[in-house]
């Protein structure tokens, strides 16, 4: 059994799409779907060997992908590594901005160096993978591109280097999709909240505890898949959504729309995940809460 998608076979035939931060989580993920769905998937992180590991799964599925090691936070690299690509598999129809990284602290105890590595993976390599995407190919014959940004329009409370930097990115979005416009460059993006993804194992275990409570925040009663993550950005990436852009897509259960301390949720029910990713894996923090 292959990835289960909702939109219909060979809808990204023929397209090259870059994913970052393609090696676990949201970008491995999306990587399966868009691959199931015809792209040629160019998978971007640092990590080679993760990177490796996921063009191996799509290869077995049948998908067809390439892989490029870069630090995105560097220009030089982005900007050889886009060159590559292009060199190698044409020009470039979709762009996944997918790369990022925080950890939790108050802001009282986070540096200078904590606060400037984590804008610069979530802000700056967001930017410069976007404008080398727009300058090399995209300013000639259009394309989409997807920004994760964040549930952060409440502040983000004990992670507000991250916070920053996806209220930055959220901006960069709606100036992208103004700017760029005129060359049918579409540029959207999606802000996911509460999502089961692997990420949440590598946090220290008073953060691990917090994150098993979190359910009981969302109207919906759960935490999101991966692939509900996907399947909007696979959509803001299809033709179906040719007038879209510069819109920000919420994916968290309706979370950020109201306060428990004003009213307080009823217990949740019929609330059922989409499940379209056949290799997920839960990850270990709740599944051994289970």
């Amino acid at each position: 059994m292959g990835y289960q998608s909702d939109l219909r076979p060979g809808l990204f035939n023929n397209r090259n799409i870059i994913v970052t931060g393609a090696g676990s989580g949201f970008g491995r993920c999306n990587a399966h779907e868009l691959a199931s769905l015809g792209a040629n998937v160019l998978l971007v992180g640092r990590k080679i060997e993760k990177l490796r590991t996921v063009r191996d799964e799509i290869i077995e599925d049948g998908g067809s992908c390439d892989i490029g090691s870069c630090d995105i936070r560097d220009e030089q690299s982005v900007t050889k590594l886009v060159a590559t690509f292009i060199a190698k598999h044409g020009e470039i129809y979709g762009l996944v901005n997918n790369a990022g990284g925080q950890f939790p602290s108050p802001l009282e105890n986070i540096s200078n160096n904590g606060w400037t590595a984590v804008v610069n993976t979530n802000l700056t390599g967001g930017f410069l993978m976007a404008r080398e995407v727009y300058k090399q190919s995209m300013s000639k014959r259009g394309g989409c591109i997807v920004n994760i940004v964040a549930d952060m329009w409440g502040g983000m409370p004990g992670m507000g280097h991250s916070g920053a930097a996806r209220a930055g990115m959220a901006n960069f979005t709606q100036t992208a999709a103004y700017e760029w416009g005129h060359a049918n460059v579409r540029v959207n993006a999606v802000a996911p909240g509460w999502i089961m993804s692997s990420g949440m194992d590598t946090y220290g275990p008073e953060f691990k505890a917090v994150l098993k409570t979190l359910k009981d925040a969302v109207p919906l009663g759960r935490m999101g898949n991966e692939s509900e993550i996907s399947s909007s950005i696979c959509f803001l990436l299809s033709d179906s959504a040719s007038y879209v852009s510069g819109t920000i897509i919420r994916i968290d259960g309706a979370s950020s729309q109201g306060n428990t301390a004003v009213f307080p949720l009823p217990k949740a029910t019929n609330s059922t995940p989409f499940s379209g990713f056949h290799r997920m894996v839960t990850p270990q923090l709740f599944a051994e809460s289970k």
